[in-house]
């Protein structure tokens, strides 16, 4: 199995600590591949015995055949999208416009890690199906959330923008059942209520799929369908420019 999919496999199991160093693979994957395990753990700020028991949960022999993995799997594998960012990287000065073109053209060339024809189509499958579509985010994804509502909207289906918390996201589900399919947004972190509402969905029957970000495969429970990318390196972006995430998908 992929780095990925062993996350998705111990996901319940992870503790903040071992979260929180997958959040730093996702988004560094060079660094860590390049680095000791020592390293890995200060990043964030935890013991180095913690990288090296995520190794082992995850089931490698120890941390360096982890390290190993992460290196084929994010690094050996992309060296087309490498020498795209080579080259953009040269560019960078030449302008907002520019750096702001190359990092989307550098965003959509790393897709091919994630996304296949195959789970474009089964996520895309669950929403054709669905009677009602509810859709569920806070945040910076508050953003995204109304553009997928508009587009979905537009091509004729009927769906429910959840909000507020505890009670009113509650009243609000109740007519969820088999025939419906909820759409949830879990960037930087899993969001207050998304366990409620993912739990509430597989109760009911519905299906469920979520945009993911940084926090990769990790959200508990894990849903139907996870479209996953991480986001560009926040420490590369040296010049203030706006923030968009691209996404991909796996079939969970």
């Amino acid at each position: 199995m992929s780095v990925l999919e062993r996350v998705k496999e111990v996901a319940e199991a992870l503790t903040p600590a071992e979260q929180l160093l997958i959040k730093q693979v996702i988004s560094s994957p060079r660094d860590i591949a390049s680095g000791t395990a020592s390293e890995f753990a200060q990043r964030i700020g935890v013991h180095e015995a913690t990288a090296s028991r995520l190794a082992k949960k995850l089931g490698y022999p120890n941390y360096a055949g982890f390290r190993a993995a992460i290196r084929e799997e994010f690094i050996v594998r992309t060296d087309p999208a490498t020498r795209i960012r080579n080259t953009l990287q040269q560019a960078s000065d030449a302008g907002l416009v520019s750096d702001l073109v190359g990092r989307e053209m550098e965003a959509l060339a790393g897709l091919q890690r994630y996304v296949d024809d195959a789970q474009v189509l089964a996520a895309a499958r669950a929403l054709i199906k669905a009677r009602r579509i509810y859709i569920f985010a806070r945040g910076n994804a508050e953003a995204l959330a109304v553009l997928i509502d508009r587009r979905l909207r537009r091509m004729g289906c009927d769906t429910v923008m959840l909000h507020g918390e505890g009670r009113d996201l509650a009243e609000q589900v109740l007519g969820m059942s088999s025939a419906d399919a909820i759409v949830g947004f879990a960037f930087r972190r899993q969001p207050t209520h998304y366990s409620a509402l993912v739990n509430h969905a597989c109760a009911m029957g519905a299906a469920s799929i979520v945009i993911s970000g940084s926090v990769g495969p990790s959200p508990v429970p894990a849903a139907d369908h996870l479209l996953f990318a991480p986001g560009p390196d926040r420490r590369r972006r040296s010049k203030r420019l706006p923030y968009r995430w691209p996404f991909a998908m796996r079939s969970c």
